[in-house]
């Protein structure tokens, strides 16, 4: 039987101080969720606002990466998930990060990441209603309106969980990029992000797939994502340089950023091919402006869009991708080390460290 109290992590505005504490099982209302918290994997905008990088409404729970077990639900209202199925107690299941009103400006264009009363797990301050809004929790309390996708059997946790961020992005940004067949796609950066991206355009049929980074064990192991040339950043010789010669002149059809860098961002801009199309994932924390040649983008024929969240369809496509390709990429492999929620503090310690792509969060283990 369920325990009628609940523990989460909070992080205060005044300090940045994460106070593990104990709250009352929430009452749910009909169309609401609770679920217990199986993974959370800490994100790059978690690790940024407990840095306090990153502004956050506060109290609040971090953690958006999650997946969890349905343990509760009201009993006079239906929940289904994306695909109109029955969501029912013991699910094992994920959701989209933001909860949008389907019916405000933005959403009826399709920009429901952008919605005018958006509610954002893992970001939402804290109140009497909802106080389990984040995955450092043992619970989180899902909103009515939740959109809500269940985990395939063979995706384990550890894989699952990043979906519902960036893998989520990563499946937006080539929604946005269209068809990449036998394209020549660069990707800045080969974070978490990078080398997701890398895989998703090997398995989209790309053609040379470059991928760029500063760090060296990074650049490497984006190989084994699908790309073809892994290039060490090097302040002697610009990126843009070592792409137009390995292309013979030509430039890339394709340039993803998942830095946020402008000089990285400039580079790419000049390694364009005509009619090339560049698409900004990474610029999410403040920055110096790009600069860029209006011209040269008139003349060039270039494109440049910017993707910020995702939406729905994306994060079913991006548990499909997942659950496909887990086993042709080393997927497995980008998130080795785990910490119990009581251990939140040196979870972050590791988020730190740039030797892990992602690091989970697991239930506190009792007994």
């Amino acid at each position: 039987m369920m325990s009628d109290q609940c523990t989460s992590v909070i992080l205060q505005d005044d300090d940045r101080k994460l106070e593990y504490t104990r709250v009352d099982r929430p009452q749910l209302k009909p169309g609401e969720v609770l679920v217990e918290i199986l993974c959370c994997t800490i994100c790059g905008s978690d690790l940024h606002t407990f840095e306090g990088t990153r502004s956050t409404p506060c109290p609040t729970i971090l953690g958006h990466e999650m997946v969890g077990r349905v343990v509760d639900m009201h009993p006079e209202y239906q929940v289904k998930d994306f695909l109109e199925r029955p969501v029912e107690l013991d699910d094992r299941i994920t959701w989209s990060v933001a909860v949008s009103c389907k019916k405000c400006e933005f959403c009826k264009r399709g920009l429901t990441q952008k919605c005018t009363r958006l509610f954002k797990y893992g970001h939402q301050r804290l109140d009497e209603q909802n106080y389990l809004s984040g995955g450092l929790a043992s619970h989180c309390h899902l909103v009515k309106g939740t959109t809500i996708f269940k985990v395939p059997g063979s995706l384990p946790d550890l894989i699952a969980s990043p979906a519902n961020c960036a893998t989520a992005t990563v499946m937006a940004a080539f929604r946005l990029a269209g068809d990449i067949q036998e394209k020549t796609v660069l990707i800045l950066g080969a974070g978490m992000l990078g080398v997701t991206a890398s895989a998703v355009a090997h398995a989209k049929n790309a053609g040379t797939i470059f991928v760029t980074d500063i760090d060296p064990e990074r650049v490497r192991r984006s190989l084994e994502f699908g790309a073809r040339h892994a290039l060490l950043g090097k302040k002697e010789q610009p990126l843009h340089q070592e792409i137009l010669h390995l292309t013979e002149g030509r430039g890339v059809d394709l340039v993803f950023d998942m830095t946020g860098a402008p000089d990285v961002i400039e580079s790419g801009l000049q390694a364009m091919a005509i009619g090339g199309a560049m698409i900004l994932v990474g610029s999410v924390y403040p920055a110096r402006p790009v600069q860029l040649s209006a011209e040269t983008i008139v003349r060039r024929l270039l494109r440049i869009e910017g993707i910020h969240n995702y939406v729905d369809l994306d994060l079913a496509n991006a548990l499909n991708f997942l659950e496909r390709f887990q086993n042709q990429y080393p997927f497995s492999r980008l998130c080795e080390q785990t910490f119990q929620l009581s251990e939140i503090k040196a979870a972050f310690e590791e988020s730190a460290n740039r030797r892990s792509y992602r690091v989970a969060v697991l239930p506190d283990q009792t007994g």
